[in-house]
């Protein structure tokens, strides 16, 4: 027996006995011997296959699946999914029977009438002639008993037993005649797994008064339904003489065997094995109760037996490993099979101490006397009931349910030993009053017991019980002597009543014990019974156990045999479908019908009698016909009645109101379908529960080692299911317009309210989702029958891994529901129709047949892609170059492109390569184009582009499909180029069919306004390094695309320039390159320059025509501006650069830090001046930075060229004292003229008036170390030969000295050492007039007259030339000039104002009088 899924273990609470569910084992087949098996000698064994019910979802456990957000749109197949799996979790949350079946006691029954019995008699079959006749033959002792399950019954007469098949008219004998003793017991049970060959599924234990025999039975279904058995002779048999075996049990699970005599309370096991071993034969018998307990523990309370003890029954738990025995004195004990070859007692229960449990739950009762008799013991498997695990039957009738705790009493395990095992809950017998009657209200307060010491009345209803028996999920069958010498036995059967549960769970009522129960007449005394059919089980766990509404068109219908000495009856158990068809008809009319509906109502809720309703107009309603068979009800009254139930009592959908208020979604997301809707899903659910989330395909291994794929679920039951859903959708289809929600919108104009719009239009989708989704899964269990029509083995290995891997995992609800399962069913269409189409069959054919049965699997635009590849196919069959080949191959493109929205990206890698082979590379890379955007209609994929691709955005799957498209039009590009390479382009002065074909495939790619392929196409020329082909694409896109680029990286936007000055745009490529030379980019310093010495030459450039429309002088000249003052800049850099590499006072990695941070992204003038130029003491540098940043700041200026001058003398008395280098006198002059060159001059940057003072006191102030100049004029000469200073400005100066009292008192001959006077700055120290002999004279310096006479004799030299007027550049320059010689010859000025040389005075009279005469 399969078991249940794991759950989580709860702890329990004190008095509480939560158990775990079981882990689920897998079934082993059974493989009379097989040789090539070997029993295992320890562990748990494996179930045998036959053990495994149909489970409710074999695959997957039930669980919510995802839900989308509040205000998400959901198709309506999703919407009815998401019903479906919400209904199916529902039901799946049935109470387990802990919650109402409560510590303490209940008695309440309902015994109604016969359209509302529970069970209902199916046929009585009569025992055969063949039986009497042995019968009378009989000696010593006769038995019968039942093989339910295999519809047999058995007799054994003294030492004969004969099996036949009840169910036949006029069976034949099977007998087992091979021994000569006296029969005591007969037992079917299941084999050991892996001893027997696999038609082995059952043993026949027979005991007899000497040995037990083992026989192999083989049981065949003939295509008619009817079973045959065979019987094999194992040549198992164990001597048991002295015991009188009559009692067996075996273990369903592991295939032991237990029996017990009727001598002793022993339990003994019969083992067996394939082949014999050393220590051990094929068959023996181990006695697991006296083997070494009476020595070990002689205190124990069957070492002390009395001889008139022994075991009536023995009860074997497979969920839980435990086997129970109850003695003839009502002494329950508990054995753990732990492993295979292990038996242990755990606990043992006498009589009087489970009366003294009931003393607990009830106050002396005479239903419950102190010498009460346990009759029976039914295990409660682990998967029904998580605290209860067993029921004993008393004489009087009284069911003791009992907890149990494995392990410690906190454990949750229910595989392991079991430690405690009591009374908790006692369910007394119906009343003697009780009669049948139509069913009541379920009470709206949940009083399942009576008070504490409060029983129930006697009842006799029950007593001289002889036996009974329980059955999951709770079926309770009791025979009942009446009296002693009765001839006949009568049988009390009951059984919960599951809607009446759910329901009050719905509505969030307390639970009660409710059962329904009814007698019936055996007209003979009982001899055994069984189970033809046992009870479906909608889970395996205790959770959703018993919900046999769920399975009750799912799963066969549990039906029950007994034998007694008049023949076999058979009885079912009827559904709450048959129940409401029977309840309708024998109602009386529409008075009836309307007392039916509100008694389901009350018990069963609206939703499920609309379902129970539907049902029954589909047909799936039965009842026990005149001739006693099982027939559909087809009554077409009782239909009709149904039909007025689903339409006039399904009820009206509701508005949330308040939700609406609250603004919480769209008001038709806050409708509450009607109970029609909730029934329909609840009927739909059922049909679907054994599928949903089954498996499609199961792969097994054939007879040579192969793959075989099979159905997971019968291609029958998938044919039932879609017969079932065939029949809803008719019903819907022909009574649509009678059906608010489906009536359409003529319904909304019988509405007076907008409330009531708004709640018709949330029924209306509420419905059409749910009529969507059946139309759907008719359509797909259609599609997966014709799959596995289809030679199912070479479709699926035809599709690709992922389609292949993805099939194996397809369950039936996302090939219904899911877009995974839409894919892989197109994939396997094409696969079908591939096939046939290879086998010769017409595409329209094959199409047109997939379209009757599936359409919605292969659509209109499946079978217009199967049309186009036949079309291709033709194509390539004829001449490429032939027109009826090119007319062929441009039907095919627009059929494709007709489809493309919906074009597999396999088929569209088909089509390419096809149309590539057939050189019809346009078409190709049109169709590709199409895909791309047809799969990408809002351009998602270029938003995301746009949006700097961001992460966790569910775009990247468009843009992502797009790429795939984009890469195949590489591949016909690529073709393209090397089909051109190969041939000529012009032959004979035309083009060639090759050079028309690859014009047209450029003209299509070039055209296309498809940005976002244009994008890809140009990332992939530069992949290639094509970027000239870039740069001939003449396109917006281009320059779009590499602006983008060139944001990020600087070779796009190189090549952005280019392409600006390739079409002669040399502005913009100014621009470009003026933000290259500005960028954050890895660039060097030099290459910046580069850049910006291009953007000075392209700015500066003229063009006429288009490309200079719109712009100004003013936007030219501001560019052009802005590049040489970024430029001057970049060069001042560049020489801070040239600096720091040679500069000895870095080192290290501050060094390479400097080196790097300077050879990159030009700085700012601040930057450089005060992070370099004026720490490090540049000053020329700082100087060419005032000129850029126009600082006019006359004592920064003044205190630069001071240091300035101070530096060059200090570097060049540095060089002569290292390597005799230039002297002073030669280095300040270069190191003037360099910056009087690069500040052209400048009267604020290159002030004369502020250089040459600083010139004339150098030699002075410097007089210690240096010789005299080697000019007397030295200054003046420096700057009239080196930079051509103006005269003019020089003359000023030097007036401007020759009145000026500080340089005047400087040059005053001191009483004091020359060296004294050397380290005044701001004085020349000599040059002085010399009077006396007690004054040193310093010679150092000339005077200003001196130097103003120099100047005016080389301007005069220089522009005598030009006649009288040209002397000095004007008259009144000349003036000026002559003036200025007579002060200084006069000394009309300060003291040293004159010359005092009379040579130079000589020389400045005779230079007056000639300006005089030349100007005259």
């Amino acid at each position: 027996m399969a078991t249940a899924l794991m759950q989580t273990p709860q702890k329990p609470l004190p008095g509480a006995f939560l158990q775990t569910p079981a882990p689920k084992r897998n079934a082993q087949s059974a493989s009379i011997f097989r040789t090539s098996s070997v029993p295992k000698a320890t562990g748990d064994p494996q179930p045998s296959a036959t053990q495994h019910r149909t489970q409710p979802y074999p695959d997957l456990p039930i669980a919510n699946p995802p839900q989308p957000q509040a205000g998400e749109s959901m198709t309506n197949i999703e919407r009815a999914a998401r019903t479906i799996n919400r209904t199916l979790e529902k039901e799946s949350r049935f109470p387990q029977m802990d919650s109402y079946i409560l510590q303490g006691h209940s008695s309440d029954y309902e015994i109604p009438t016969q359209p509302w019995a529970p069970f209902q008699r199916v046929k009585m079959f009569e025992l055969p002639d063949q039986i009497f006749e042995q019968y009378n033959r009989a000696q010593v002792n006769t038995m019968m008993g039942l093989f339910a399950e295999i519809n047999h019954a058995w007799v054994s007469i003294d030492n004969a037993l004969y099996l036949w098949d009840y169910t036949h008219p006029s069976p034949s004998l099977l007998g087992f005649e091979e021994q000569p003793n006296s029969i005591t017991a007969v037992k079917m049970v299941r084999p050991r797994p892996g001893v027997f060959v696999p038609s082995i599924t059952r043993l026949l234990v027979v005991a007899t008064t000497s040995d037990i025999f083992l026989i192999g039975v083989a049981v065949q279904t003939n295509p008619d339904g009817a079973r045959s058995v065979s019987l094999y002779q194992t040549n198992m048999q164990v001597s048991i003489k002295g015991i009188s075996v009559h009692v067996i049990a075996g273990s369903d699970r592991t295939g032991r065997i237990f029996f017990a005599g009727r001598v002793d309370d022993d339990i003994y096991e019969l083992t067996y094995q394939q082949e014999e071993k050393w220590f051990s034969s094929r068959c023996n018998k181990v006695n697991h109760t006296r083997k070494g307990l009476d020595s070990v523990i002689p205190s124990l309370p069957f070492s002390q037996k009395s001889p008139h003890e022994s075991i009536i029954q023995l009860a074997v738990d497979d969920t839980r490993d435990i086997v129970y025995s109850l003695s003839s004195r009502s002494t329950l004990r508990v054995f753990h099979m732990r492993t295979i070859a292990v038996f242990e007692l755990c606990i043992t229960r006498t009589q009087a101490g489970i009366m003294a449990d009931v003393r607990h739950r009830v106050s002396t009762t005479p239903m419950l006397p102190d010498d009460t008799k346990i009759m029976s013991v039914a295990p409660i498997p682990a998967t029904e009931g998580g605290r209860f695990s067993l029921v004993a039957t008393t004489s009087t009738g009284c069911r003791l349910y009992f907890s149990s705790v494995h392990g410690s009493f906190y454990s949750t395990e229910t595989r392991g030993a079991m430690s405690s095992i009591q009374v908790y809950h006692i369910r007394f017998p119906p009343t003697d009053s009780s009669t049948a009657q139509p069913p009541q209200p379920a009470p709206q307060n949940p009083a399942i017991t009576y008070p504490a010491q409060a029983v129930p009345p006697p009842s006799s209803s029950l007593i001289q019980s002889r036996t009974s028996e329980r059955y999951p999920p709770g079926f309770f069958l009791c025979f009942v002597q009446k009296s002693p010498d009765a001839a006949n036995d009568s049988l009390f059967m009951s059984a919960p009543e599951p809607g009446r549960v759910a329901y009050r769970q719905e509505q969030g009522q307390g639970q009660t014990f409710m059962e329904s129960g009814q007698w019936v007449g055996l007209g003979g005394r009982m001899e055994d019974f069984g189970l033809v059919t046992p009870s479906g089980t909608a889970s395996f766990e205790p959770l959703g156990f018993g919900n046999e509404m769920a399975v009750q068109y799912d799963q066969s219908v549990c039906e029950i045999a007994i034998l007694t000495n008049s023949g076999v009856s058979t009885f079912r158990r009827r559904r709450l479908v048959d129940v409401f068809a029977a309840a309708i008809r024998s109602g009386g009319g529409e008075d009836g019908l309307a007392g039916a509906i509100r008694s389901f109502n009350r018990n069963y809720g609206r939703g499920e009698t609309v379902a129970t309703a539907i049902a029954v107009i589909c047909g799936q309603a039965s009842d026990v016909t005149s001739d006693s068979r099982i027939a559909r009800i087809t009554d077409p009254s009782v239909l009709e009645y149904a039909r007025k139930a689903f339409i006039e009592h399904g009820g009206r959908p509701t508005l949330n109101e308040n939700s609406v208020i609250d603004q919480r979604g769209p008001n038709i997301d806050n409708v509450s379908p009607s109970p029609r809707h909730e029934g329909l899903a609840l009927y739909l659910s059922r049909l679907l529960r054994s599928v949903w989330r089954t498996r499609i395909l199961t792969e097994s291994l054939n007879e040579v080692g192969g793959i075989r794929i099979t159905s997971t679920v019968s291609l029958a039951k998938l044919q039932d299911i879609q017969r079932s859903l065939q029949d809803v959708k008719e019903f819907l289809d022909q009574y649509k317009n009678s059906i608010e929600g489906l009536a359409g919108p003529d319904a909304l104009a019988r509405l007076s309210t907008r409330q009531e719009e708004i709640a018709q239009s949330g029924e209306h989708r509420a419905l059409q989702s749910l009529y969507q989704l059946i139309s759907h899964v008719i359509e797909g269990l259609a599609f997966v029958l014709v799959l596995f029509d289809e030679h199912v083995e070479e479709t699926v290995f035809a599709l690709e891994d992922v389609e292949r891997n993805a099939m194996r995992q397809m369950t039936f609800e996302r090939l219904f529901c899911g877009p995974e399962g839409g894919r892989v069913a197109k994939e396997l269409v094409k696969q079908v129709v591939n096939r046939n189409i290879s086998l010769g069959s017409n595409v329209d054919t094959v199409t047109d047949a997939l379209r009757r049965k599936c359409g919605s699997f292969c659509s209109a635009e499946d079978c217009t892609i199967f049309k186009a590849q036949e079309e291709i196919n033709k194509a390539t069959e004829i001449d490429a170059t032939s027109e009826t080949s090119r007319h062929l191959l441009n039907q095919s493109l627009l059929h494709l492109q007709h489809v493309a929205s919906s074009l597999p990206m396999e088929q569209l890698n088909w089509a390419v390569d096809s149309y590539v082979d057939n050189e019809f590379y346009a078409g190709a890379i049109e169709l590709a184009l199409k895909v791309a955007s047809e799969n990408d209609r809002g351009n998602r994929a270029l938003a995301w582009y746009n949006e700097g691709r961001p992460r966790q955005d569910d775009r990247v799957l468009a843009y992502e499909a797009r790429i795939r498209c984009y890469d195949l039009i590489h591949r016909v590009i690529n073709a393209v180029d090397l089909v051109s390479e190969q041939s000529p382009e012009i032959v004979d002065g035309f083009y060639t069919v090759t050079a028309k074909r690859k014009r047209e495939a450029y003209d299509v790619v070039n055209e296309s306004k498809d940005e976002l392929f244009q994008i890809n196409l140009y990332d992939w020329y530069l992949s290639n390094n094509w970027s000239d082909r870039l740069l001939d694409v003449r396109s917006d896109f281009v320059e779009k695309y590499l602006k983008r680029r060139s944001q990020d990286e600087p070779d796009f936007a190189d090549l952005l320039w280019r392409y600006y000055a390739h079409y002669n745009s040399f502005i913009e490529a100014a621009k470009v390159q003026l933000s290259l030379a500005k960028s954050n980019f890895d660039l060097s310093l030099e290459r910046r320059i580069e850049y910006l010495s291009y953007a000075r030459a392209n700015a500066s450039t003229k063009t006429i025509g288009i490309s200079e429309v719109g712009r100004t002088r003013q936007s030219r000249q501001e560019l052009m501006r802005e590049v040489s003052d970024l430029m001057d800049i970049a060069n001042v850099q560049s020489d801070v650069l040239d600096r720091i590499k040679s500069e000895p006072r870095l080192s290290g990695e501050r060094r390479a830090q400097v080196l790097a941070d300077l050879d990159g992204r030009v700085k700012t003038i601040d930057e450089l001046y005060n992070g370099y130029t004026d720490q490090a003491d540049y000053h020329d540098l700082s100087l060419l930075i005032y000129s850029i940043a126009d600082h006019r700041n006359a004592g920064d200026i003044r205190a630069t060229w001071s240091n300035l001058i101070e530096a060059a003398h200090d570097k060049a008395m540095r060089s002569q004292t290292a390597y005799d280098g230039p002297s002073p006198y030669e280095i300040i002059p270069d190191v003037v003229q360099n910056m009087g060159t690069k500040l052209q001059l400048s009267e604020t940057f290159f002030p004369i008036a502020t250089i040459l003072p600083l010139l004339k006191s150098y030699p002075a102030t410097h007089s210690d170390d240096l010789p005299p100049p080697p000019h007397p004029n030295w200054a003046v000469s420096l700057l009239l030969d080196n930079l051509s200073a103006p005269h003019q400005s020089l003359l000023t100066v030097l007036e401007t000295l020759l009145y000026s009292d500080d340089f005047t008192n400087t040059q005053k001959p001191q009483q004091q050492p020359p060296s004294q006077n050397q380290n005044t700055r701001s004085g020349g120290g000599g040059g002085g007039r010399r009077k006396g002999k007690q004054r040193t004279a310093i010679p150092y310096t000339s005077s200003p007259a001196s130097d103003m006479l120099y100047v005016i004799r080389r301007w005069f030299e220089e522009t005598s030339g030009m006649g009288g007027r040209g002397v000095f550049g004007g008259e009144e320059n000349a003036r000026g000039v002559q003036e200025s010689l007579r002060e200084i010859v006069e000394g009309e000025g300060r003291g040293s104002g004159s010359l005092e040389d009379d040579e130079l005075r000589e020389e400045a009279v005779g230079l007056r009088r000639r300006i005089a005469a030349l100007v005259r």
